[in-house]
């Protein structure tokens, strides 16, 4: 189904990017988390497959883009190839020395 789409709350739950409902209604609240690049301030926005997805957790910046919608909260594996991560993590050390 091409518009298929999922509340944003049980996207981050079921993906593991929260590990409570509650935990992922309030990152999407907050305010601080952008769909598409525009800000969301609610947990029933619908995401869908190709949506990327930004915001801060666990003290930075994620940027993802949405892969698929999964059907439950399954294993970490599972889960974590409902999206593809799209900013590489840099350390905050110097490769130089």
């Amino acid at each position: 189904m091409a518009d298929a789409s999922m509340r944003l709350d049980r996207y981050l739950w079921f993906v593991r990017l929260a590990k409570t409902r509650e935990a992922a209604q309030a990152i999407a609240c907050e305010g601080r988390l952008r769909i598409d690049g525009r800000p969301v301030g609610r947990s029933a926005a619908p995401v869908r497959v190709g949506n990327i997805l930004t915001f801060a957790h666990q003290g930075r910046v994620r940027v993802l883009r949405v892969e698929a919608l999964p059907l439950r909260r399954g294993p970490a594996p599972e889960a974590q190839g409902c999206y593809q991560e799209l900013v590489a993590n840099v350390s905050q050390t110097s490769a130089i020395d």
